[in-house]
Parts: C-alpha cells; sequence; structure tokens
C-alpha cells in the first residue's frame, strides 16, 4: 500500500475496530493455528500451511487450505449485479465437520457441489457453510454459484486515505476493488487470511465497450470476456478486479517484461505518462533486488484516494494526489507499489502482525530510489527526519512489531521498520545488503513468513548476530539509539 497518505497522516476521527472473536476449530475458523505451528509455506501447486492471524481472528480458516481459485465473474451495470461461479480446490489441513469460506451476505447462493454432488451452503454473519465433513489432508473441489449486490467493509485504520474495503460500485455502474487487510470475501468466498497464499484463473464477462480487469497474466479476450490466470501462488488481499470504460496501452519492460496499463478512457494522462516510466524503475529494482518475480506487470487506474500492490497489477488510485499531480510524486508510488512485488507479493507475511516486513522494505528501497535520482532528500536527511518521526509513531501508535487491530497499516509500520533495515545497510554495506535481499526474496518466493524466519534468515544469511537490533527497532517504545 502506498506510504504517502499514511506518512502525511495525523490521528484523524476514529474508525471501528478491527473484528475480534474466534470459532471452535473444525466447525468454523478458528482462533486457534493448526497443528503445524511454523510460519505458512506455499509451495508452486497452491499448497499452504495457513495460520490463524492474531489482529483479525474473525477472518480466515486455518483448518482450510485453499490451492486454486476458478473465479467466472459477470457484471451488469444496469442493476448493479455481480454474478458469480467460484471453483475452489481446498485441503482439509485437519478434520474438519464442514466447509467455512468468509463471504460476503450481500450475495444468494445459487449453486453449491462438493466434487460434483450437490450440497448446502448458507451465508451467514460473513461465512460461507457448506456441510460436508473432510478427513484431515483431504482435498476436494467446492463450486459456489452465487448471485448480488456488492457491499464493501469499514477498513480498521485511522489513516486519512481510509475508505471502504472490497468491491466498490461506482454511480456509473463501473467496479473497482482495494482489499487489504480484508475483503476479497465482498466479491468471491474466499479465506481471507494471508498465510493461505493459492492459484487464481480469473474471467470477467462485462457488457459492450466495457473492460473487466483482474489481476495475473492476461489471456486471450474471448468476445467480451476477459481472462487471467497466475502460475505463482497469491495471497487473497493481493488480487484486484476493476470494470468499465478503459483504455489498454501495452509496454515493454526489462528483458521484454509486458507492461499492461488500464486507465479510464478520457482521463488519467498523466498517469500514463508516469506508468511509461514503469521500464526504468523496474530495472532499477533488478539491478539492487534480483528479476522481477512475476511473468507480467502493470496497473489499472480506479477512483481512489489510495494505491496497492495488487499482484502482478498495481491498483492505483487516480485521486491519490489531486487533479494535478507531479511525475516526482507518481514515481515514488509506483517506485513503492512495484518494490512490494518482490517485499510483500512473492514473499508474503504470515500474519498482520508482520505487516512492517511489507512495508518497511517497499518504504526503505523509496527512500533510497528519491536520494539516488535526487528527487528527495539525500539518504543520510531522510534518516534524520525519520528519527524525528519515528518517536510520535512509536508514542501514538506502538512499535511497529506489535500494530493495533484499530490502527491497521498506520505510519509506524512504514517508517519504523525502514529505519530499522537502514541501520542493517549501514553495517552491511552496499553489496551485503542488497545480496540479502535478493537472498530472501529467491529463498522465500511463493511463501508467507513471519518475524522469526525473518530474523534467522538475516543472521544466517550475513554470518552475524542482528537479533537484537531487529527485535530493538520492533518492540522498542521509543526511538532506538
Amino acid at each position: 500500500m502506498t506510504a504517502t497518505a499514511v506518512l502525511l497522516a495525523g490521528c484523524g476521527s476514529s474508525s471501528p475496530p478491527g473484528p475480534t472473536g474466534g470459532r471452535p476449530l473444525n466447525t468454523s475458523k478458528s482462533a486457534a493455528a493448526p497443528s503445524a505451528a511454523a510460519p505458512g509455506r506455499s509451495n508452486t501447486d497452491g499448497t499452504s500451511s495457513p495460520v490463524a492471524d492474531p489482529l483479525y481472528p474473525s477472518y480466515g480458516n486455518p483448518a482450510i487450505d485453499v490451492q486454486h481459485y476458478g473465479l467466472a465473474l459477470t457484471w451488469v451495470p444496469g442493476t448493479k449485479t455481480l454474478t458469480g461461479e467460484a471453483t475452489i480446490k481446498l485441503r482439509a489441513v485437519t478434520a474438519v465437520t464442514a466447509l467455512r469460506l468468509d463471504f460476503s451476505s450481500a450475495y444468494q447462493i445459487t449453486k453449491t457441489t462438493v466434487d460434483g454432488a450437490t450440497a448446502t451452503g448458507k451465508v451467514t454473519d460473513g461465512d460461507l457453510t457448506v456441510e460436508h465433513p473432510l478427513a484431515k489432508d483431504a482435498v476436494v473441489t467446492l463450486v459456489v454459484g452465487y448471485q448480488g449486490q456488492p457491499r464493501t467493509v469499514p477498513m480498521p485504520s485511522h489513516r486519512n486515505d481510509v475508505e471502504p474495503l472490497g468491491l466498490t460500485v461506482t454511480a456509473q455502474g463501473e467496479l473497482w476493488t482495494m482489499q487489504e487487510p480484508y475483503g476479497a470475501s465482498t466479491w468471491y468466498p474466499a479465506n481471507d487470511q494471508p498465510s493461505d497464499k493459492a492459484l487464481y484463473d480469473i474471467a470477467v464477462t462485462v457488457p459492450d465497450g466495457w473492460a473487466g480487469i483482474a489481476s495475473g497474466t492476461p489471456k486471450a479476450q474471448s468476445g467480451n470476456t476477459f481472462s487471467y490466470t497466475t502460475t505463482q501462488p497469491v495471497a487473497s488481499y493481493l488480487t484486484t478486479l476493476a470494470v468499465g470504460k478503459y483504455t489498454k496501452t501495452q509496454l515493454a519492460g526489462p528483458h521484454s517484461l509486458p507492461i499492461t496499463v488500464w486507465t479510464r478512457t478520457g482521463k488519467d494522462d498523466a498517469f500514463l505518462a508516469s506508468m511509461r516510466r514503469s521500464p526504468q524503475i523496474l530495472t532499477w529494482l533488478e539491478t539492487r533486488f534480483g528479476t522481477y518475480p512475476f511473468p507480467s506487470t502493470g496497473a489499472v487506474i480506479v477512483p481512489s484516494e489510495s494505491a496497492m500492490e495488487t499482484q502482478q497489477l498495481l491498483t492505483i488510485g487516480g485521486d491519490v494526489f489531486g487533479p494535478s499531480p507531479s511525475p516526482d510524486a507518481l514515481d515514488s508510488v509506483l517506485l513503492h507499489e512495484y518494490a512490494h512485488q518482490w517485499f510483500g507479493d512473492a514473499v508474503s507475511p504470515t500474519t498482520w502482525q508482520d505487516v512492517w516486513l511489507n512495508e518497511g522494505w517497499a518504504t526503505y528501497v523509496e527512500a533510497l530510489y528519491g536520494a539516488e535520482f535526487g528527487r528527495k532528500l539525500s539518504i543520510e536527511q531522510w534518516e534524520r527526519s525519520a528519527r524525528q518521526a519515528d518517536a510520535d509513531f512509536r508514542r501514538r501508535l506502538g512499535p511497529p512489531g506489535h500494530p493495533k487491530a484499530d490502527s491497521f497499516a498506520e505510519s509506524n509500520v512504514y517508517q519504523c521498520p525502514a529505519l530499522m533495515l537502514r541501520q542493517l545497510h549501514k553495517a552491511l554495506g552496499d553489496e551485503k545488503f542488497f545480496a540479502l535481499g535478493r537472498a530472501w526474496v529467491t529463498t522465500h518466493a511463493g511463501t508467507a513468513q513471519d518475524r522469526a524466519s525473518f530474523t534467522a534468515f538475516v543472521n544466517l544469511q550475513t554470518g552475524q548476530n542482528f537479533t537484537r537490533l531487529i527485535d530493538n527497532w520492533l518492540d522498542s517504545p521509543t526511538t532506538p539509539a
């Protein structure tokens, strides 16, 4: 998520805290972790070890591992109705008496089958429940048909760019979504927690003259149906969907990387001009952190005040910087969100307790980029400025290693861990620091990781013990010396 709005934000009006309260394992979504207590790990087939999220325990089901989502969606703007069929391959991490996934009560269930046999599915209090027991490690295919008018959920944050989470319908009947930390379940049945990464195939059917846009690698368009696929696992919050009147622009990145840019027809000239600098930005990132980790990239512009690192296709708010954004400001947003493709997308946090692992890296990389090109402060000036802000962030929001459920993705998880990375950089020097970043991504690509695994990896990779430094910067209520 973009740092710009967060770092300018103070504590504004309060918003509702995140949901709390778990349910018993085997019958619903439990706050207890499955028997495997290690950080979530994913393979290229979408197999994960889900972990209950401590900040938002009512989202996600650690007893279920979704391996693949096949989503066939149709949008009718006149009635503002979304019709979908989700084909979900899932594994029981432990024995369960029912299949439970997050899903919005805005939808009516029209069909439910398990391995082709009719089953009963109902949606209650944000949960889709299918009464079908499974033994541990059993794998089934769940098909859910549904129809309804999308409805968003509140974002648990005080940021000055706070917007409702999930699938949003505009007055013109267009669609767009941003959904960190949860909100994917506003448009498909999802195990809406970061540790359960899965593969996706998404097909979107839209009216004549409209575009259906989703995350993943674009496939050939068939009539009014737009299709996308992924070959690397994706966390549910990193999927995106947009439907509207769009113009597509194709660019070529480093080593001919396909870059697809979707701009709102008749708008977004400034964004397109900045997007044309994507090859240079990506080349700068590749030089430091290795080859871009996915087979395609790009961005879609939506009517939002924020920006999001959705996997393979950034979701950029057209209102982030007002009607006349400067090229430098847009470059900073792009750099931040592209950096997340390495730090946050290829390697995701196991739980929202470790959102600093995403935002700290992207914020520090953004500072390095700005300093190198003279568009912002020198890195030394940035560090002095960040230290001054750090004390206030820790006082108001707590240390970055212990974020508050009602203060999601606020300034403490951006600047404070970026300063921690700055200390590692100074201790290691350029060569070893960038080698550390490259090795972290290549070693853990496709997985979800946590603080313990990061600390252990840093110590192993560098041959030095940085545990005290990392813990101090993540846990201290005041700025470390």
